[in-house]
C-alpha cells in the first residue's frame, strides 16, 4: 500500500491489469481450498448457510435502506455506488488466512466464504437491479454474467490445477505461493492507489473524511455481525465479523471492468487500509476470545 501510494505511476501502469490479476489470486485461492475441511461443516450447514445468508442478503440490503433513507442516491451518487458495490461484494478470498493469523479456527470461514462466493453472481445483478439501476454502467444481468464467468472459470483452472498438483505439493510450497500472492496482490492494491496521494494533497479533509468513512463502515459490520450471531459463541461470531466486514471489492471492479468512476476507485482504495490493518490492530482482541474459548473447552472436558 505504500508503495503504491509513494509511487502513483506504477498505478497508471498497472490499472490495465487488474482483473487478470484478479483472476489469478482467484485461481490460486480456489487451488488452496482444503476440501475435507469443509466436510465437518457440510454435515452441519445452518451456522454456515446463516453466515451466507447475512452476509450476501441482510448486509446488502441494510447497506441500501440506510444508503437511501440517507439520500445518498441524489445527494452522493458516486458515494452511493461505491457502498453498494462494496456491499455487493462477496468476503475476500483472504478472510481465512486472516482468520488463522489471528489465531481462530478458519474452517467456519473457509465454509462461509466458498458457499457466500458461489452466490454472488446471483445476488449481486439482483441487489444492483434493485438499488443502483442505471447508476452502473453494466445493466445487472451483463454484471452477473462476467461474475458467474469470474468465479467458474477460476474454480475450473483450480479443479484442474488439483489433478497436476497434489494436496502435499501444495503445502511445501506454501511460502512460493505465499509470495505469489502478495506479488498480484500488489497490481491491484497499486492499482487503486493510483489518485490517493494526488487527492490527499488536493484535498486533504475530504480523503480524510472519506478514509474515516471507510473504517467507520467495516467496524459497523464487523460489531453488528458479532452482535448478529453471539450465540454461536464469542470467537465464532468475532471472526464472521471479520470476514463480512471484508469485501473483495477487487472482484466488483475486475466484473465492470473497472468502468467506475474516479471516486469509487478512491474509496476502493481507502478500504484496503481497514481491510489489511485489522488482523494486527484486532490480534489483542482475537488473543483473549480464543483463550476464553480454550478455557471453556477444558472446563466443559
Amino acid at each position: 500500500m505504500v508503495i503504491g501510494i509513494a509511487v502513483p505511476p506504477l498505478g497508471a501502469v498497472l490499472r490495465p491489469f487488474v482483473t487478470p490479476a484478479i483472476f489469478v489470486l482467484l485461481c490460486i485461492a480456489f487451488l488452496r481450498v482444503d476440501a475435507a475441511a469443509l466436510r465437518g461443516y457440510v454435515r452441519r450447514p445452518k451456522l454456515v448457510l446463516a453466515a451466507t445468508a447475512w452476509t450476501m442478503l441482510v448486509v446488502p440490503t441494510l447497506f441500501g435502506a440506510v444508503s437511501l433513507g440517507l439520500g445518498l442516491d441524489v445527494r452522493a451518487p458516486e458515494l452511493f455506488l461505491a457502498l453498494m458495490l462494496q456491499a455487493l461484494a462477496p468476503p475476500m478470498m483472504a478472510a481465512p488466512a486472516f482468520a488463522a493469523l489471528m489465531g481462530f479456527d478458519a474452517t467456519l470461514v473457509l465454509a462461509s466464504l466458498v458457499t457466500s462466493t458461489a452466490l454472488t453472481p446471483v445476488t449481486a445483478p439482483l441487489f444492483a437491479y434493485v438499488f443502483i439501476g442505471p447508476a452502473l454502467a453494466l445493466s445487472p444481468a451483463l454484471l452477473g454474467l462476467k461474475l458467474f464467468a469470474i468465479l467458474a472459470g477460476s474454480g475450473f483452472v483450480a479443479i484442474i490445477g488439483r489433478r497436476f498438483v497434489s494436496a502435499k505439493a501444495l503445502a511445501r510450497r506454501k511460502d512460493e505461493l505465499d509470495g505469489i500472492n502478495i506479488i498480484v496482490a500488489f497490481v491491484f492494491v497499486a492499482a487503486v492507489m493510483e489518485h490517493a496521494a494526488v487527492n490527499f494533497i488536493d484535498a486533504p479533509w475530504a480523503t480524510l473524511g472519506l478514509a474515516a468513512l471507510a473504517f467507520a463502515v467495516s467496524i459497523a459490520v464487523l460489531g453488528l455481525t458479532t452482535l448478529v450471531f453471539a450465540r454461536a459463541g464469542k470467537e465464532r461470531a468475532f471472526v464472521l465479523g471479520l470476514m463480512a466486514s471484508q469485501r473483495n471489492m477487487g472482484l466488483m471492479l475486475a466484473a465492470t471492468g473497472g468502468a467506475l468512476p474516479d471516486f469509487v476507485w478512491l474509496y476502493f482504495a481507502l478500504c484496503q487500509f481497514p481491510i489489511y490493518l485489522f488482523p494486527q490492530v484486532l490480534k489483542p482482541l482475537a488473543r483473549r476470545l480464543v483463550g476464553r474459548s480454550q478455557m471453556t473447552a477444558r472446563a466443559m472436558r
